[in-house]
C-alpha cells in the first residue's frame, strides 16, 4: 500500500459527505424528488433502448425518441426548479467520491505481478506473420526483418489466399518436429490461438506479438500493443510466464467463447460489409427468441435457460466490466468467467441499474461450462472469429497450460479498480502509513494482548508509600503492549524498526513504575526483538529487590522478582 492511499480514501470520504450535504443544504426535502427523477429517467432510457432494439420501423424510432428525450426532460426539470447547478455539483463530487475510493482500495491491494522467471534465449525459434492482420502491420513495421536479424526463422502467409486452420496448425507442427524450441505468432488473437495450442501439445514456450486490430490477450500479458516489435525483445531477453488455456470441445480461445445474439450476428455474411445495419435487422428477432439457438448453460451449479447471450472467458473479467470487454486481472487462476444476459422485457433492461446485481446479469466462475441448444449446431465466437459447431459444447480451462515467453521489460497491466466498498474505504481512511528506516512505506496494525493485572496487597504498608515490587509472590503486574511487526513489503514479518515507534506506544508503559523507571529504553525495543518463551531483555533493582525483564509466549511484557524484598524494619 503506498502513503497516497489512506489521503485518497478520505477525499472520497470528503467528496461523498459534500455531495449530500449540498444536496440536503440546497434543496432540503425535495433532494429526495430530485434522486428519484434522475433515477426515473434513467430507467425510462433504458427500456427506451431495449424497445429500440427488439422492434422495427415506427416503433423503434419512437423508442429511439424517448430513449434520447427522457434524460433532457430531466435536466429541464433540475433547471425549472432552480436546482440545476446543486444537481450538477453534487454529482461531480459523488462521482469523484467512487473514483478516489475505488483508487484508494486499488492502491491498498497493489499490483499483483504474475509469477515469471529468467530463461536463456532461444536457439532455433519460429515465428508465423500473418500480413493482413492488422492493416498490414507485419509489412509496415518490418517485423520479419527485425525478426530475423535476431535470429529467428520466419515464415509469411500468403495474403492471396487465406491460410485454412490445419494450414497454420500444421505449419507449427511441422516447425517443432524440425527442432524448434519456441513458438510465435504476429497476428490477431484466433491465429494467436491456433499457435498457442501447437505450443502447449507440445511443451514449447510461445511468443505473442500483436500485430492484430484488438489482441486483447496481449493486453493482459501487459504486452506493449502499440510497439509489437517490442515483443521481440523476448527472443533475447525475456521472462517466462505460466497461463491458463481455455478449450471449447479441442478447440483453444486464449481470450473467450461467445454465444447466443452477438455469435448469430457476426455469422451473417453481410456483417463485414455494414455492421450497424446488419445489428440492428438480425437483434429484434434474436433478443425476442423469434430465431436463434434456444441455449441452456450450466456451470457448476448454476443454470441458465434461453439467455440472449452467454460469453465463457478464459479466467474471469474485472468485476468493473460487465460487458467482458475490458482488461481480466490475471490469466492464472484456473478457472472459466462466466457472464450471461437474459432480458425479457424493458422492465428487465431497466433493472440493468443495479449493474451485476441485476436479476437479468449473471457473473460467475466454473471449471467447466456446459452449453446445450435444441439445434444441432449453433453459431459460436472464438477469439472473435465465427464459427459454427456441433452441440452439446464443453468448455473448459487448463490451468498453466501455456508457457509465454514475454520481454523483461515491458508495460504491465495497469491496477484495476475495484468495485465500491465505503466500509473498505472508511477503514483505509483512518489507517496510518509511515515510512520505516530503509523499508519503504508501510501499513502499522497492532495487535494488542490483553493479559489479567494481578492484584496489589495494601496490608504491609501504605499504599503511598508501597513499593511495586514488594508483593509477597514472585510476579508483578503485567503491562500489556501492542506487537508491531511489517505487514507489506520486503520485510513481511519482521519486527519494525524501534525508531518508528508512535507516539502512544513510547507511553505505552505510563503508570508501571518499575518499566518505566528501572528498565528505560528497552521496554519500547524488546516487543521488536527476540520471540523465546521468557527471554531476558533487561534487568533492574527497585530499591527493595532486583527484578528481570521478560518476553513471555505472547510477547507480553513480564516484570518478574528475582530476589526477595528485604523485611521492613520493625
Amino acid at each position: 500500500m503506498t502513503s497516497a492511499a489512506p489521503w485518497t480514501a478520505r477525499l472520497a470520504l470528503v467528496a461523498g459527505a459534500m455531495a449530500v450535504v449540498i444536496l440536503l443544504l440546497f434543496a432540503g426535502a425535495r433532494s429526495v424528488v430530485l434522486v428519484a427523477v434522475g433515477v426515473g429517467g434513467t430507467a425510462v432510457t433504458l427500456a427506451g433502448v431495449w424497445w429500440t432494439l427488439v422492434h422495427r420501423g415506427p416503433v423503434r424510432a419512437l423508442a429511439a425518441v424517448l430513449a434520447v428525450a427522457a434524460p433532457v426532460a430531466v435536466l429541464v426539470l433540475y433547471a425549472l426548479a432552480g436546482l440545476l447547478w446543486v444537481v450538477l455539483v453534487s454529482l461531480a463530487l459523488w462521482v469523484l467520491a467512487v473514483a478516489s475510493g475505488r483508487f484508494a482500495l486499488a492502491e491498498e491491494t497493489g499490483p499483483r505481478r504474475p509469477k515469471e522467471r529468467r530463461v536463456a534465449p532461444p536457439e532455433r525459434p519460429f515465428l508465423i506473420m500473418n500480413p493482413r492482420s492488422g492493416g498490414g502491420k507485419v509489412d509496415r513495421l518490418g517485423l520479419r526483418e527485425k525478426a530475423e536479424a535476431l535470429g529467428a526463422r520466419v515464415a509469411v502467409l500468403d495474403p492471396d489466399r487465406p491460410d485454412p486452420v490445419d494450414g497454420v496448425v500444421g505449419l507449427a507442427r511441422r516447425a517443432v518436429e524440425e527442432g524448434a524450441d519456441l513458438l510465435g505468432v504476429a497476428g490477431g488473437d484466433g491465429t494467436q490461438a491456433l499457435v498457442a495450442g501447437v505450443a502447449a501439445e507440445r511443451g514449447v514456450p510461445f511468443v505473442v506479438i500483436p500485430a492484430g486490430t484488438r489482441n486483447h490477450f496481449a493486453l493482459d500479458l501487459g504486452l506493449d500493443r502499440d510497439d509489437p516489435s517490442a515483443c521481440l525483445e523476448a527472443l533475447t531477453d525475456g521472462v517466462e510466464l505460466r497461463v491458463d488455456l481455455g478449450f471449447i470441445g479441442d478447440r483453444v480461445f486464449v481470450n473467450n467463447a461467445s454465444f447466443g445474439a452477438y455469435a448469430a450476428v457476426v455469422q451473417s455474411p453481410a456483417y463485414r460489409d455494414d455492421k450497424v445495419r446488419t445489428t440492428l435487422q438480425l437483434l429484434p428477432d434474436l433478443l425476442t427468441h423469434e430465431t436463434g439457438p434456444d441455449l441452456v448453460v450450466r456451470a457448476g451449479e448454476l443454470v441458465m435457460d434461453r439467455p440472449q447471450a452467454v460469453l465463457v472467458s478464459n479466467n474471469p473479467y474485472r468485476a468493473g466490466d460487465p460487458a467482458g470487454l475490458g482488461r481480466r486481472e490475471r490469466l492464472d487462476s484456473g478457472v472459466l468467467g462466466v457472464l450471461g444476459i437474459t432480458v425479457e422485457s424493458a422492465t428487465q433492461a431497466a433493472g440493468l441499474l443495479r449493474g451485476r446485481n441485476a436479476p437479468g446479469l449473471v457473473s460467475a466462475t466454473a471449471g467447466d461450462v456446459a452449453v446445450e441448444a435444441r439445434e444441432p449446431a449453433v453459431p459460436v465466437g472464438v477469439d472473435g472469429e465465427p464459427l459454427t459447431l456441433r452441440t452439446p459444447l464443453r468448455c473448459h480451462i487448463a490451468p498453466g497450460a501455456l508457457r509465454v515467453r514475454v520481454p523483461r521489460h515491458r508495460p504491465g497491466v495497469p491496477l484495476g479498480r475495484p468495485a465500491m466498498d465505503w466500509h473498505r474505504v472508511r477503514r483505509l481512511a483512518l489507517t496510518t502509513v509511515r515510512t520505516a528506516a530503509g523499508r519503504g512505506p508501510h501499513r502499522s496494525r497492532l495487535r494488542r494482548v490483553r493479559v489479567p493485572r494481578a492484584s496489589l496487597p495494601v496490608r504491609s504498608l501504605p499504599v503511598r508509600s508501597l513499593p511495586v515490587c514488594s508483593l509477597p509472590v514472585c510476579s508483578l503486574p503485567v503491562r500489556s503492549l501492542p506487537v508491531r511487526r511489517e505487514t507489506e513489503g520486503p520485510g513481511v514479518g519482521r519486527p519494525l524498526d524501534p525508531a518508528t515507534l508512535r507516539p502512544e506506544e513510547r507511553d505505552a508503559t505510563a503508570g508501571h513504575p518499575v518499566v518505566e523507571e528501572q528498565f528505560g529504553d528497552a521496554v519500547h525495543r524488546l516487543h521488536h526483538a527476540g520471540t523465546a518463551t521468557g527471554r531476558v531483555v533487561a534487568t533492574g533493582h527497585t530499591g527493595v529487590g532486583s527484578a528481570i525483564l521478560t518476553v513471555s509466549s505472547d510477547r507480553g511484557l513480564r516484570v518478574r522478582q528475582r530476589t526477595p524484598p528485604a523485611p521492613p524494619p520493625s
